[in-house]
């Protein structure tokens, strides 16, 4: 699926930055589009959150040099959450409240999102959150809309790799906060509509620094075939280097929270074989050139590596999708009317970094589970198997 965005995006990295601007005359002063970010720049989310808000910084600097969206200037008002749902919530406040913001991209946890959530619904103002718990958008919440794969579409994927190796009991351990709750409820309900049993689960808090009473548990479970990491941020990479310390010897597999560069290198060893779902971005160097994703997250890519000197990651491509959507949200309405930006996302259907979107009054993602690969860390790099 293309569209001028996209075509224009993959031809050049020029042509990527005209695409995303809209270019027209700054003599029409119209007034400016206020975008609200609040990421997790630091904290224990800080992985999916710092990535994100240079992505964020990067295009809309691009867009203003270039002329601004439809002849309009963007404010960014960023602020860093500190990975703190309390913290979310008074950052929100402040958004709407003082600086008058017209649309919102974060947050970049289930916690902070939802935190967020009750009151971008009382203040009418469309929020992308880049986090991936199902409860962000099911139900539908009017003007919540989320930038990647849900939870359940991960570990679908995951279940059906795993009943392609014969591999139909599994065990989960997963984090007490927001997403590890929501990433274990999801694997509870689809476990029996993929031909998978939980055999055992396992919880962790935040704040624990070892792992390796709940990984003895599941590894002693009679007849557990796989166990599923449910976690993100440092308590996932701890429970990531137990799993090796006690040289558990089944399966290892973790969602989309885990599929990162700063993972692996934070796990070192430990993460050598973890299979994972993830999006097109840590493995698009390995997608026939005849996929249409391929020559737009190669776009990305080249110039979030020439502005930074690193590479993005599976969530800071989310940035990418949302500043996409606004954008196009804008050109579509000619206005920055909130309520406006909200019925032009909702009918979007564009071809994404992460994936194709096409949301729907009924659907605030616009994704499915087929847009996600299969990967594997091998030799610590990302080796793409489905």
């Amino acid at each position: 699926m293309k569209n001028r965005f996209t075509t224009r995006l993959a031809a050049t990295l020029a042509l990527a930055a005209s695409a995303l601007l809209g270019t027209t005359a700054w003599a029409q002063a119209k007034p400016p589009l206020k975008i609200g970010a609040y990421l997790s720049v630091t904290g224990p989310a800080s992985y999916l959150g710092a990535g994100a808000m240079k992505t964020v910084e990067m295009y809309v600097d691009m867009i203003n040099a270039g002329g601004g969206i439809d002849g309009r200037k963007i404010e960014l008002f960023r602020y860093d959450d500190e990975s703190s749902p309390p913290r979310a919530n008074t950052l929100i406040k402040r958004m709407l409240d003082n600086d008058g913001v017209q649309v919102i991209i974060g947050g970049s946890t289930t916690g902070t999102t939802m935190s967020a959530a009750p009151l971008v619904e009382r203040a009418g103002v469309p929020m992308l959150s880049l986090a991936g718990g199902t409860v962000i958008i099911d139900p539908v919440k009017k003007f919540v809309f989320k930038m990647n794969q849900t939870d359940a579409m991960a570990i679908t994927r995951l279940y059906d790799h795993m009943r392609k190796r014969g591999l139909a009991n599994v065990g989960v351990i997963a984090g007490t906060d927001a997403f590890g709750r929501a990433c274990l409820a999801a694997a509870q309900e689809v476990a029996p509509k993929r031909g998978m049993k939980i055999v055992r689960e396992e919880s962790f808090n935040a704040k624990d620094t070892d792992m390796t009473a709940q990984l003895t548990n599941l590894r002693q479970a009679p007849g557990i075939q796989a166990i599923l990491n449910c976690g993100f941020g440092e308590p996932a990479v701890i429970v990531t280097k137990n799993y090796k310390q006690l040289g558990i010897p089944l399966p290892h597999y973790g969602t989309h929270a885990l599929a990162s560069d700063t993972f692996v290198k934070l796990a070192g060893a430990a993460a050598e074989d973890m299979v994972m779902a993830n999006g097109a971005i840590l493995v698009w160097d390995q997608l026939p050139a005849s996929n249409p994703q391929q020559g737009v997250v190669q776009a990305y890519v080249k110039a979030y590596q020439a502005k930074y000197g690193e590479v993005p990651s599976f969530f800071a491509g989310n940035a990418h999708d949302a500043m996409l959507l606004i954008r196009e949200a804008v050109q579509r309405t000619g206005s920055v009317d909130p309520a406006k930006l909200r019925d032009a996302i909702e009918a979007s259907s564009v071809l994404g970094v992460t994936g194709p979107f096409k949301m729907s009054p009924t659907d605030h993602v616009g994704l499915t589970a087929a847009s996600l690969r299969i990967v594997q860390v091998k030799d610590g790099r990302w080796k793409l198997l489905e």
